[in-house]
This record gives C-alpha cells, structure tokens and sequence, in this order.
C-alpha cells in the first residue's frame, strides 16, 4: 500500500518566508545604510559630505565633480562626455565614443583647434587629456602636464608673472597615494579658486 508524503501547510512555508524577508529588509535596508553612514561621518566628514567646497558659506562645488571652466582665465578641465551639458552628475554613463568612430576623431581635432586658437604661440603638443573625457564624463583632474601647457594663457589673460602660475600648479598637485598608486594630478576648481584669490578673472 503506498503512502503519500503529506504537504506542509501554506502557513508553514509563507511564515518563515516573510520572517527572513522582513529581518533581511531591516538589516540590509536600514541597519546596515545608518551604520555605514554613520561611521562615514565620523571618520571621513568632509567625504562624506559629499567633498563640498565652499566659500563662505556657500557651496561652489565639489572636489570630485569637474566643472566646466570656458574663459581664457581659467584652467580648462578635461572634456565631458555627459548630457545635456557638461559635467552633469546626473547623466554620468558610458557615453564615449568608441576608438574606430570617426566622431571621435573629429571631435578631438574640433578640441585641439580651440586649444590652439587660445594660445596660438604654444608650441607645445596638447596633452591627450585636454581632449579626451574621462568614462564618467566627471572627473575633476587634469595631468600637471594639461596645467603646465595652459599656464602661459591663464598668466597672460590675468596679468601674473608666469612663475607665480607654475608656482600655484605645483602647490595643487596632488601626489600619488603612498607615492606609488595613482598618477600626480591636479585638481581643477580648487586650482582655480586659489587662482582667484591671487586675482580675479577680468
């Protein structure tokens, strides 16, 4: 005589369910985000403020975020590739052109024409960062290379001495971390606000 295997009731299969459901969610949606927040503000504040800068008391931008910097005064950062303008932190995504896609080859001749128009008796080649973006399109660096080839531009157009400008780039590039991880950059709102304070943008 054969025996059929009883099936467990439906409460007793949903109940458990429901139980680990709902801890997970408390763990892993609540306890979990408070605590890594918290100690975030503990131990890192400005970092985990977001990196604000600001001036007075007020925010002017972020030293992870680029901006978008178009007067002949001020360092230029990297291109961005995001949209619809700019540097949008919202539209951050894999949006660069591919390395076989003749856009992008018009693109960086259309760059490296505005960088010469700009300073036409620089003879220096245009460092690939000036006319290349990032893959987020938001990175807030530039190469000492990319700030040393724009010093004499932003000396000219602010009436400084060209070796106080080189002067002001050394004093804002930041080294790699243990001297070994990383490339030295320079970080292009800070070094612009600092600039300003040296003299303000005609």
């Amino acid at each position: 005589m054969k025996h059929s295997t009883p099936l467990p009731r439906q409460g007793g299969i949903l109940r458990p369910a429901l139980v680990v459901f709902a801890a997970l969610s408390l763990v892993t949606g609540l306890a979990y985000p408070f605590l890594t927040t918290g100690i975030a503000a503990a131990v890192f504040p400005h970092e985990a403020a977001g990196s604000l800068i600001k001036q007075g008391d007020r925010v002017v931008g972020s030293e992870l975020i680029g901006q978008s910097f178009t007067s002949p005064g001020y360092f230029w950062g990297r291109p961005s590739a995001t949209a619809p303008m700019p540097y949008n932190g919202a539209g951050s995504s894999g949006s660069n052109l591919g390395p076989r896609n003749p856009a992008l080859a018009d693109a960086i001749q259309a760059r490296i024409a505005a960088l010469k128009a700009a300073d036409p008796d620089n003879p220096v080649p245009v460092p690939v960062d000036l006319v290349t973006a990032s893959g987020s399109g938001l990175d807030p660096h530039i190469s000492p290379a990319a700030a040393a080839y724009q010093a004499a531009r932003v000396a000219r157009a602010r009436d400084l001495p060209r070796a106080q400008i080189d002067a002001l780039i050394q004093a804002h590039t930041e080294k790699p971390w243990l001297g070994v991880l990383g490339d030295p950059a320079v970080n292009v709102l800070t070094l612009n606000l600092a600039l300003d304070q040296l003299r303000p943008a005609r």
